[in-house]
């Protein structure tokens, strides 16, 4: 179950910077958004997701000298987002069926 939870905030996360484009969203947002779908999540899970797509170029992270952070897709987390490449296991993209 732990595995699926991350794997689709990280979908979650993607999604919410999607809606976010051109100008990208803090993580208070990006939290707001997960916590939708999962009320308990916190912000050190939306920290370690944000850290995990950064690490796979998915997303651009500012960490500013206040502690707050800042995330944008790059042009890789677009095309996983808008279905244009394949997605490589660790992240919960949905079949696409259209």
């Amino acid at each position: 179950m732990e595995k699926l939870r991350r794997e689709t905030l990280r979908w979650i996360t993607l999604l919410a910077l999607n809606h976010a484009r051109p100008y990208g969203a803090y993580e208070e947002v990006v939290l707001s958004t997960a916590q939708a779908m999962y009320p308990n999540a916190t912000a050190l899970e939306i920290r370690q997701t944000l850290a995990y797509l950064e690490d796979r170029r998915l997303v651009v992270l500012r960490k500013e000298p206040s502690g707050r952070w800042w995330a944008d897709l790059t042009r890789l987390g677009t095309d996983i987002v808008e279905y244009t490449v394949d997605c490589e296991p660790g992240i919960a993209r949905p079949a696409k069926y259209w």
